[in-house]
């Protein structure tokens, strides 16, 4: 249930800002191009798991960097991420924590001029599989995602999104990682 909470106020947050922003751009009158060309992300990502990971492990933390690369142009982006992330254990258990690269490769559709939505697949590796003796050192990974790209001067841009993402099972007969998160990254066109 707190989950749940934190997840909508999360949403929330994110649509206002969306809203802000576009109330903004639509007084001046003017209409932005987003750029048709090759934009790269550095962000904070920052989550709460989900399913039976979230009997022992209370949240998550890590950084991910992104390539859009244009398809359409100003509507469809093919993606490319990657980053780190951990997933801490609450203190109760003896569980080690979980650290894992994820690559993931997929496309972002403007919906309308900065709201988006995203769905990526890849690979999630886990760097600490003897730690937690995992049967698995890499998995499939797959996080549908929606978010604002919100403009903040010339070619600049902050890219905040919320996403569901699944890593598949690290254990013979074990549960999949699922997490809910946002990413909040600072964005610039080439």
């Amino acid at each position: 249930m707190k989950n749940s909470i934190k997840i909508s106020a999360l949403a929330i947050a994110i649509i206002s800002l969306s809203g802000l922003h576009s109330n903004a751009q639509t007084s001046t009158g003017k209409t932005e191009s987003y750029g048709s060309g090759i934009r790269l992300s550095a962000g904070a990502d920052a989550g709460v798991p989900s399913g039976s990971l979230n009997n022992a492990y209370n949240w998550s933390f890590g950084g991910s960097l992104q390539g859009d690369f244009p398809i359409l142009k100003d509507q469809l982006y093919a993606t490319l991420n990657s980053g780190y992330t951990s997933i801490f254990a609450k203190n109760q258990y003896k569980f080690p924590d979980i650290h894992l690269i994820p690559v993931k490769a997929g496309l972002k559709y403007f919906v309308i001029k900065q709201v988006y939505v995203q769905g990526e697949a890849g690979v999630s590796f886990l760097t600490d599989k003897n730690t937690l003796n995992a049967n698995k050192s890499a998995v499939f990974v797959y996080a549908p995602q929606a978010g604002v790209l919100l403009k903040i001067s010339g070619g600049n841009y902050i890219d905040a999104g919320i996403r569901f993402e699944s890593n598949q099972k690290f254990y013979d007969g074990g549960n999949t990682s699922n997490l809910f998160a946002i990413r909040v990254a600072y964005a610039f066109n080439l």
